[in-house]
């Protein structure tokens, strides 16, 4: 979920920031609106399709059944009735980050979103030099609880890129932290975080310790269980180089590890 791994949209950026959505017919004639139809691959199920696609084969996204979307202010404005249509069941959208960033796109989107009638929710991109409560306590104030949305996400990973913060604690320190943050949101929002996280992460920090919680795991090139030997994950980031009908740009795709009716038994239990 890096600023690495996104495309950033500048005529949107500052859409977003302005008071009003841009009409559907503006929206739809955004020239950074690509074509899924040229960009289809093996293993990415249709209409979605991949500008960088991994060669996939046997346990392929294709073979699951319910597919989302997580996204931030680089992809600019949504058009979630479009990408509701061509399969987009859930939007996870970036929120905050850190204790003090607030990301531009989350309004518009998320109510964008609901209007739509996709299942939406807010994650926290966690930023290593500032103490866990103090940045659970910043997510809280900025992102209200919303009946029928999304659990809150806990956005976990090394931040390569990063100008102002390179720590990197022990492991253990990292779990403690990540329990204060996930018991605070808990707490406030009734419902248990899903914790997102990368590959060298989780080897890093032991995160296979870690339980309790519903995992979404970034894999781009191989299936979890390659990846995260024995790892038990309820959703599964397959590609930052996505194409889906209603979103400018390249975008994150990600799949539910269950057919749908699971993740309806799901939204119903862990929605707040």
């Amino acid at each position: 979920m890096s600023v690495s791994r996104r495309v950033f949209l500048s005529g949107l950026g500052a859409t977003l920031a302005g008071c009003g959505a841009a009409p559907k017919s503006a929206r739809l004639m955004d020239p950074n609106m690509l074509d899924p139809a040229s960009y289809r691959a093996p293993g990415i199920p249709a209409p979605f399709g991949d500008t960088s696609p991994h060669g996939w084969s046997g346990l392929a996204p294709a073979n699951l059944s319910v597919h989302g979307i997580d996204a931030a202010r680089y992809q600019g404005l949504i058009d979630f009735r479009t990408a509701r249509s061509a399969g987009v069941n859930f939007a996870w959208l970036k929120a905050t980050e850190g204790g003090d960033f607030i990301d531009s796109g989350f309004e518009q989107n998320s109510r964008a979103a609901r209007a739509a009638g996709v299942p939406v929710g807010g994650y926290h991109f966690y930023y290593f030099c500032r103490p866990a409560s103090e940045q659970a306590r910043w997510f809280i104030k900025n992102v209200p609880r919303r009946r029928g949305d999304l659990p809150p996400v806990l956005d976990i990973e090394w931040n390569h890129t990063s100008p102002s913060c390179q720590l990197r604690p022990p492991a253990q320190t990292v779990r403690d932290e990540m329990r204060v943050f996930l018991r605070m949101l808990t707490d406030h929002y009734g419902t248990r975080p899903v914790v997102y996280t990368t590959v060298d992460f989780w080897h890093e920090n032991a995160l296979d310790q870690f339980t309790g919680y519903d995992m979404w795991l970034r894999s781009v090139a191989g299936h979890p269980s390659g990846r995260y030997p024995g790892a038990r994950w309820t959703f599964w980031q397959y590609s930052g180089t996505g194409v889906v009908p209603g979103v400018p740009g390249t975008v994150d795709m990600n799949a539910f590890h269950g057919s749908p009716t699971a993740w309806r038994n799901w939204l119903a239990v862990r929605s707040q």
